[in-house]
């Protein structure tokens, strides 16, 4: 593209094509959710394994109804009948126990009446044999295909895991990311600022924030200043992490200085500044096994850099189905004015149901990007879009 910069898409796709697959590892279910499958999962046993009643009631033969029967024994859960059901016999039997040889329907609590061990129906009783038992089997057998590799780690996926005799899966790994913060105006944040030429930090708490959605092992070393040395010396010790993320410094000015550091342990820069406003100054390289991805200090560039490029490498990475944002519909509530060369991502929020712009802009704006609902998407080279016309957007908030 003009000017030497590279179409976002691109750029992602780039990116993404750097992740390269990662040895999937065995975890207890407990620490799974959020992870995917790196293999199908398989059912070790049959759920239930057995006849189980349904209710709580009698385990009768459908062959003696109406009753009346004689009370022989009890089945509870976890403590099976021993015996079995003959002709005009019944047991006590609880929800989830199992059903006694012999017998094949349970008659419900409410519809007999017992006094010592004799027993009468009162009510209507089990159409039919079978009544209110779970078949052996019934949810799923041994050996039944439950999930397929790639499926995302959910409670109730973790269930179904432990109810077909899992105690571990094997799945793919965290990511294991680093989130750099250089610049010598920075100090953490809710210290004392020593001048008004200092600012706190509010790219590393926010990447951390942005990146605590997805299952990942996060290291936020201390801020680092404007010096060449001291920068290389912190990627190199970061360079067994999957993903670096620094934050400033990735262009090419005089304090501009994660390239020329990442040159100095040994790292390669693969493409930087992308066709896009706000963050043209994205860098990408490798360091060693580790991906490079050098953001914008602004932090809005950060954040919508962030959003675009480093979460779709961490879906991509734990192997998630869906990887770019979603991309919604809607109706403009103002004149978006015609688009350049690059492509533009307008803080905007609703107003009576249609999307309007903020009015701050400016990529170090971080009420306006707090205050916004959606990013709308303008192409480059995009004509101007009047009011009531489609706008591409992506959603800032849940619901809108």
């Amino acid at each position: 593209m003009a000017g030497g910069l590279i179409a976002l898409d691109e750029a992602r796709d780039r990116l993404l094509a750097l992740a390269d697959p990662r040895p999937a590892i065995s975890l207890p279910l407990v620490e799974t959710t959020g992870l995917t499958l790196a293999e199908p999962l398989v059912s070790l046993r049959s759920q239930p394994a057995a006849d189980l009643s349904a209710m709580d009631g009698y385990a009768v033969r459908g062959a003696d109804l109406p009753g009346p029967w004689r009370v022989i024994g009890e089945s509870a859960a976890g403590r099976p009948f021993a015996g079995a059901i003959g002709p005009g016999e019944a047991a006590r039997i609880s929800t989830g126990a199992t059903v006694p040889a012999g017998a094949d329907c349970v008659v419900v609590q409410e519809d007999v009446a017992r006094d010592g061990e004799r027993l009468t129906l009162t009510g209507d009783g089990p159409a039919a044999p079978g009544a209110h038992i779970r078949r052996a089997g019934h949810d799923f057998a041994h050996g039944a295909l439950l999930a397929e590799a790639g499926a995302v780690i959910d409670a109730r996926l973790i269930a179904l895991a432990a109810m077909a005799g899992h105690g571990n899966l094997r799945v793919l790994p965290r990511p294991r990311i680093a989130i750099l913060s250089t610049g010598d105006e920075l100090v953490p944040p809710g210290e004392a600022l020593p001048s008004p030429a200092h600012i706190p930090a509010s790219n590393g708490v926010m990447l951390a924030s942005l990146l605590s959605a997805l299952p990942c092992d996060l290291a936020v070393p201390p801020l680092l200043p404007d010096d060449r040395a001291t920068i290389a010396a912190a990627l190199d010790a970061h360079r067994q992490a999957d993903v670096i993320v620094t934050t400033g410094g990735a262009s090419v000015g005089d304090h501009d200085l994660i390239q020329p550091a990442l040159a100095d342990c040994g790292g390669t820069v693969d493409f930087w500044r992308i066709a896009m406003r706000p963050g043209k100054p994205v860098m990408v390289g490798r360091l060693g096994e580790a991906i490079v991805l050098g953001l914008p200090g602004n932090p809005v560039s950060a954040y919508v850099t962030a959003t675009l490029l480093l979460l779709p490498l961490v879906r991509r990475m734990l192997g998630y189905p869906s990887l770019a944002p979603i991309i919604s519909q809607a109706i403009a509530g103002e004149t978006f004015p015609a688009n350049g060369l690059r492509q533009d991502f307008v803080r905007a929020r609703w107003q009576d149901g249609r999307l309007v712009r903020l009015g701050n802009q400016d990529s170090g704006a971080l009420l306006a990007l707090h205050q916004a609902d959606a990013l709308v998407v303008r192409p480059i080279s995009a004509s101007a879009a009047e009011p009531g016309d489609p706008v591409d957007y992506i959603a800032l908030r849940q619901g809108s």
